[in-house]
C-alpha cells in the first residue's frame, strides 16, 4: 500500500514521537533523579499523545501504527553510553534528549504543511507547545547539572605561569 503525502508525514511524526519515547525509557535510570522527576510527567504526557495521535490517524488517514526501529535504538542507546563515558552521564543524556525534540520539531513543522483533520491539528498544536516547553525545561536541567559537575583539577606536569608571566 502506498501512502500519499500527509499519511507520510504523519508516519514520520509518529515514528519521531515514539523514537523520543522509547530513548527516554530505555535511559531513564541513568538520569539524576532531580532531572527524573522533572522530565517525567512530559513524557508520561507525551505517550498519552502518541495514543491520540495513533487513534486520530487511523481513524482519518487509514495509517496503520508499524514497530519501532529496534535497531536505530540499540545504536541510540550504545552511542549514547560510548559518549558517557568522556562526558558526564546525565549531560550526555540531556544532549541527546535535546536532539530527539530537534527531530520532533522538524517532523511537527512538516506535518503542519498539510491539510489535515481538526482533531489532528489540534494535536499537533498541543504537541508543538509542549516540545518547546519540554526543550526549555531540558535547557534548565542542562544548566543545573553544569553545576553539579566537579571543579577540573589541574593536571599532573602542567607548567604554571610565574609571576614574570613565563
Amino acid at each position: 500500500m502506498f501512502l500519499d503525502n500527509r499519511q507520510v508525514a504523519m508516519d514520520s511524526l509518529l515514528e519521531a514521537l515514539a523514537d523520543s519515547l522509547d530513548y527516554y525509557q530505555d535511559n531513564v535510570e541513568r538520569l539524576r533523579d532531580s532531572v527524573r522527576d522533572a522530565l517525567t510527567p512530559w513524557f508520561n504526557q507525551r505517550t498519552a499523545d502518541l495514543k491520540t495521535l495513533q487513534t486520530q490517524c487511523k481513524t482519518h488517514l487509514d495509517l496503520l501504527p508499524r514497530d519501532a526501529d529496534v535497531e536505530r535504538d540499540d545504536y541510540m542507546w550504545l552511542w549514547s553510553r560510548l559518549k558517557s563515558f568522556v562526558g558526564d552521564d546525565s549531560q550526555v543524556l540531556i544532549n541527546e534528549l535535546l536532539e530527539q525534540e530537534r527531530v520532533l520539531m522538524q517532523s511537527l513543522s512538516t506535518a503542519f504543511t498539510h491539510d489535515l483533520p481538526e482533531d489532528i491539528d489540534k494535536t499537533l498544536e498541543r504537541l508543538w507547545s509542549d516540545c518547546r516547553s519540554l526543550i526549555r525545561e531540558l535547557y534548565r536541567q542542562q544548566k543545573k547539572e553544569r553545576g553539579h559537575r566537579p571543579p577540573k583539577q589541574r593536571r599532573a606536569g602542567k607548567r604554571q605561569r610565574t609571576s614574570s608571566g613565563k
